[in-house]
């Protein structure tokens, strides 16, 4: 089969790694990048360690408002496709990338695939939620990192086509992190931080950074504990510092943003990580690494659920004392999959390869069966 992959932020590049792999073996796979994140350090870095193949396409959109962004991908990319003629397109996460891809692949009738599909924070004022709601409608097929996304699908009539395969970002960080432990000694003596004596935190959703009221109190609540902290700072994170006149102090240590095996190295030896990041939250999740998520939602409650991540908000107060008072005490279960969540997506694509509409159809969403215990679909 020929494949188109669209991909466009920084956790998208993740997740395409062990994909691509797995699809390569025996499919044509053509990777398309959108420009989304178009910065190096927030782009090509994440290229050369993921050792992701060069985009065959780069529709070098770049930023601006979420109307003329995902309008000018969705023109571009509907060039692509019309050349290409692929057989299937595949979209990941909830970007803008995301939606433009699944946009223009069922406008031209094309078979969607959505990984990472179900997850839901149930808040309509992030962009990342319309655009989760819009590709799982699309999709023809849907590839779960968690049971509970299978349960969400279901319980808006989505049950065909929809399969718990885990989650890709563990597939990766299983493969990375070795090589990104190599780097530790180096990276932390230059940051002048020791194992374990520091936090880790980042802040870059348009809801935190484009909101001083939010963003001056995370940085607040930051000022406000003694303790090490590293800040990696999206573009547009330091900008609205910037534009706000905010203050940090000089325990807050302020860096450029780091690539995917740097990130790896700084979340696994950190004492506990602060994010309004969906994909650094499963990644403290992975590594056991105690989390406070500066947002009122998540869409991964099940690790609220288990003990190891606390909702702390924006409010100063909240993140001191999450700082001061959250310690995980119980077991962390297999929530997002065995670490093999490529392998049974290019196993499921060889074995049911998607038609475009296949499961489309009218449903009564409230009469149909909610599929509480989902299983992990087993490798062929």
């Amino acid at each position: 089969m020929k494949i188109v992959s669209v991909v466009g932020a920084r956790p998208e590049f993740i997740q395409a790694a062990p994909v691509s792999f797995a699809l390569r073996r025996e499919h044509h796979e053509v990777l398309v990048h959108t420009g989304q994140h178009y910065d190096d350090t927030m782009s090509r870095v994440f290229f050369e360690d993921l050792d992701l193949p060069a985009p065959d396409y780069h529709l070098g959109v770049g930023s601006g408002p979420h109307g003329r962004q995902t309008g000018e991908m969705m023109a571009r990319l509907e060039e692509v496709l019309w050349k290409e003629r692929p057989d299937l397109v595949i979209v990941r996460g909830d970007t803008n990338s995301t939606l433009a891809g699944a946009l223009t692949a069922a406008k031209l009738h094309i078979p969607l695939v959505h990984i990472e599909a179900g997850e839901r924070s149930f808040n309509k004022f992030m962009p990342e939620e319309i655009n989760r709601l819009v590709a799982d409608r699309l999709a023809d097929l849907h590839f779960c990192i968690t049971r509970r996304a299978v349960q969400h699908l279901a319980r808006e009539g989505i049950t065909e086509g929809v399969f718990f395969v885990g989650d890709v970002m563990l597939d990766a960080v299983r493969l990375y992190l070795p090589r990104a432990l190599e780097r530790a000694p180096a990276l932390l003596e230059r940051l002048g931080v020791e194992p374990g004596g520091y936090l880790l935190a980042t802040v870059h959703r348009a809801g935190n950074t484009d909101d001083p009221r939010r963003l001056a109190g995370i940085l607040a609540g930051f000022r406000a504990i003694p303790e090490p902290i590293v800040f990696p700072v999206h573009p547009r994170t330091r900008q609205a510092i910037a534009r706000y006149g905010l203050q940090v102090t000089p325990h807050i240590q302020m860096i450029e943003p780091v690539g995917y095996l740097d990130m790896l190295t700084l979340e696994a030896h950190a004492r506990m990580i602060l994010t309004d990041s969906g994909g650094v939250q499963r990644e403290a999740y992975f590594l056991g690494i105690p989390c406070l998520t500066l947002r009122e939602e998540t869409e991964l409650m099940e690790t609220v659920e288990v003990g190891w991540n606390r909702l702390v908000g924006t409010d100063p107060q909240r993140i001191m004392e999450g700082w001061r008072f959250f310690r995980p005490a119980g077991p962390r279960p297999p929530l997002f999959g065995d670490g093999h969540a490529a392998e049974r997506i290019a196993a499921l694509l060889r074995q049911s390869p998607p038609r475009f509409g296949q499961h489309y159809q009218r449903r009564e969403t409230l009469s149909l069966p909610v599929r509480e215990n989902a299983e992990l679909i087993p490798l062929s």
